[in-house]
């Protein structure tokens, strides 16, 4: 097979790719935030046959992050590099699909120990999903290396948090709120049955993407590679130099690299100030902005939904014009006018809530578009795996600790809603900041290429 056949199919077989791996992510997503907009049923044991208060519910939904703190993303990031995608990144799509098959059951069998079942498998699909999503952008970046990778990153976000959007939709048809009415097992698991349809689809389409994978990767071995590639031939990627192969020692050297920690210092405080702030955004903005909760609900649902026309377009900008640096810097601002509007806007004037959300909504598209098409610019391809799952893990220590401290304070008092934004604010403060010096560093070292377009 000549050269030009082989990079002729590995550019067409990119996108056929990029379709098999949103839909896993589609899958994840739906299914993180399925109880999100109906979780009203948790606030009395007695509103269902499952009978979950709303601390149980809290802990359910805290079960996520658990294996993803204590070690699973840093140990899943180093087996997707050391083994490859196709390989390390089937257990954890398995483990994901797995943990949501736990969750399921959980909610159609119920009794005592239903809760219990509920987060044991949330804690495997929370750390099937997060390596999964390792998995899905380190193939990204290497199948699009030197084409439209920030586009094709923004498409993949893009498609993921329609998902949210998704759930959010979706679960109050599926469970219909009806005073004094006690929801069954069966109708109380809607959602979730919903969500292991959408992950077997997943589950399809991925051993489609680890098939051409595969094939990829026999063809640039016969051949040299067009790309450029150097990765390991054990790896999900086509074959690269025995030079190139992961070694655990690699580990360090990322750990050594400043840049990795500029981009995980802003990776944790802008995804704290939008993440954090959506699983409180009810609570934040009913008092706010006096409004009622269906209301809210469309407000705060203008994130996902902003995110799947935006997310893309930015990428492209990404690509086409560079400036990386820039955007994150600007996408950090803009996170810090919303959060600053949600602070001290007047209250009472649900304008002010709805334009917050559109700057909130520009800079969760922007930010992401530039920051994950960087990571490859300053690690090596093979220990990229390890990276993402790095900066996951930094990201994931915030979250547990900001979700928790707007927990606390919301609960002070009635002046709880403004205190947590302006935590929110001061998170955005230390984003701009860390996007302004990664801008030096740029500037400092064009060698890195950071803000050269990607195509």
């Amino acid at each position: 097979m000549a050269s030009s056949t082989v990079q002729k199919f590995y550019r067409s077989a990119s996108w056929i790719v990029l379709a098999c791996l949103v839909v896993p992510m589609f899958a994840s997503y739906y299914f993180d935030d399925m109880f999100s907009s109906i979780s009203y049923l948790f606030e009395n044991p007695s509103l269902t046959e499952l009978g979950w208060d709303a601390a149980g519910y809290g802990l359910y939904a805290s079960g996520y992050s658990v294996l993803c703190v204590f070690g699973g993303l840093v140990i899943g990031g180093l087996l997707l590099d050391k083994w490859g995608v196709r390989f390390s990144g089937s257990i954890f799509v398995l483990m994901m699909a797995g943990g949501a098959g736990m969750v399921l059951w959980a909610l159609l069998s119920g009794g005592p120990s239903s809760l219990t079942l509920a987060y044991v498998g949330v804690m495997f699909f929370g750390l099937g999903s997060e390596i999964a999503g390792t998995a899905v952008t380190r193939s990204i970046a290497r199948w699009f290396k030197g084409g439209p990778m920030a586009f094709a990153m923004g498409v993949q976000l893009a498609i993921a948090r329609l998902g949210t959007a998704f759930a959010l939709v979706l679960s109050p048809r599926l469970v219909q709120q009806q005073a004094g009415h006690v929801y069954t097992l069966a109708e109380t698991a809607r959602p979730a049955v919903v969500g292991m349809g959408l992950m077997a689809l997943g589950l399809i389409l991925w051993a489609v993407f680890v098939a051409l994978d595969a094939s990829a990767g026999k063809a640039r071995r016969e051949e040299v590679d067009p790309l450029k590639e150097h990765t390991p031939s054990s790896a999900s990627d086509p074959a690269g130099a025995p030079d190139d192969e992961f070694r655990f020692s690699d580990l360090f050297k990322v750990l050594r690299n400043p840049n990795f920690w500029l981009l995980g210092l802003l990776c944790v405080l802008f995804y704290s100030s939008v993440i954090a702030f959506k699983k409180f955004a009810g609570a934040i903005l009913i008092p706010r902005f006096d409004i009622p909760a269906q209301t809210a609900g469309w407000m705060i649902s203008m994130l996902p939904f902003s995110t799947v026309v935006f997310a893309p377009l930015f990428g492209i900008l990404v690509d086409k014009v560079g400036k990386g640096t820039r955007w994150m810097m600007i996408g950090a601002i803009l996170a810090l006018v919303a959060h600053a509007l949600l602070a001290f806007a007047p209250a009472g004037v649900p304008f002010w809530g709805y334009l917050a959300m559109i700057f909130l909504g520009f800079g969760y598209s922007l930010v992401p578009a530039a920051l994950w098409p960087s990571v490859p610019k300053i690690v090596p391809d093979k220990v990229l795996g390890t990276t993402f799952a790095l900066i996951n893990w930094v990201q994931n220590l915030g979250l547990l600790s900001f979700k928790w401290l707007s927990g606390v304070i919301l609960g002070t008092g009635p002046e709880g809603p403004v205190h947590v934004e302006i935590m929110f604010s001061a998170l955005c403060v230390l984003a701009v900041v860390v996007a302004v010096l990664f801008c030096q560093i740029s500037a400092r070292h064009p060698e890195l290429q950071l803000d050269k377009a990607n195509s």
